[in-house]
């Protein structure tokens, strides 16, 4: 393989495919963990509010039901897959050109 000099371009991509399955399943923990952050954060809201009785009384259900809900939205989140594209595009693909041009009425 050639070595590149600094300050030339990227190597040409020849590909749309989609990132690795290990980067993957790497953005599908990524929001699960960050879900169930919220959702510990909602359980030590409501031992704050039993303990401090701050706030109005239907304050703590908010959390409670918060707490409650979040594993379902984390795990249907975890397993939603990842569809967004990457913004590439193939370039010099297809053209509307036919190949090879129209024949001759040669009789």
């Amino acid at each position: 393989m050639a070595r590149r000099k600094r300050g030339e371009e990227s190597p040409i991509r020849i590909t749309t495919a989609s990132a690795g399955a290990a980067a993957d399943i790497a953005a599908r923990q990524k929001r699960y963990l960050i879900a169930m952050g919220v959702r510990t954060l909602c359980f030590l809201a409501v031992a704050g509010i039993a303990i401090t009785h701050f706030g109005p009384g239907w304050l703590p259900w908010v959390f409670v039901i918060a707490a409650v809900v979040l594993p379902y939205v984390a795990v249907v989140m975890a397993n939603a897959a990842d569809t967004k594209s990457d913004g590439f595009a193939l370039q010099d693909g297809p053209s509307q050109d036919r190949e090879l041009p129209s024949g001759t009425d040669s009789e």
